[in-house]
């Protein structure tokens, strides 16, 4: 079974998205264990004050511990893929990390680390919006996988 993992510079917090990505993540959990960690601490808070360059390295040095298996960038200049090429991604690999970068995105460096960066949505979203978008794409990208109906 894959292990599919998200990893967000966001604050932990308890609301509305955390159930609609809780419903994601046990429908998910026929085809894969899917897990989102939220990842905010004292020096991404410092450095996001004092400016995008401080913010960025900040994302990596939180980041990088956790650059295990696949990794794959959500960055808005990163390539367009569709359902069907986004399933093939997440079916392949038996253990992948996703990173969603903070407010000032990510340094060239740590998506050069990346094996993949992928934009879903030329569009700027909130975390949590992005997030529950990434999970339903896991969930659809499984199912076409796995020819259950949900994407038809």
């Amino acid at each position: 079974m894959a292990k599919i993992n998200i990893y967000a510079v966001v604050k932990p917090s308890k609301d509305e998205f955390d159930k609609l990505s809780n419903d994601f993540i046990k429908m998910c959990s026929k085809f894969a264990k899917v897990e989102v960690h939220s990842i905010f601490n004292k020096n991404i808070a410092k450095a996001q004050s004092i400016g995008e360059k401080e913010a960025q390295k900040s994302y990596t040095e939180a980041f990088e511990p956790h650059m295990k298996g696949y990794c794959i960038a959500l960055d808005v200049l990163g390539k367009k893929i569709d359902s069907f090429k986004f399933s093939e991604i997440i079916t392949t690999h038996s253990e992948i990390n996703f990173f969603i970068g903070g407010a000032y995105g990510f340094e060239r460096s740590f998506l050069d680390k990346c094996e993949l960066s992928i934009s879903l949505s030329s569009l700027t979203m909130a975390h949590k919006v992005v997030t529950l978008v990434l999970l339903e794409q896991i969930f659809r990208g499984l199912a076409i996988k796995n020819n259950h109906p949900y994407h038809k």
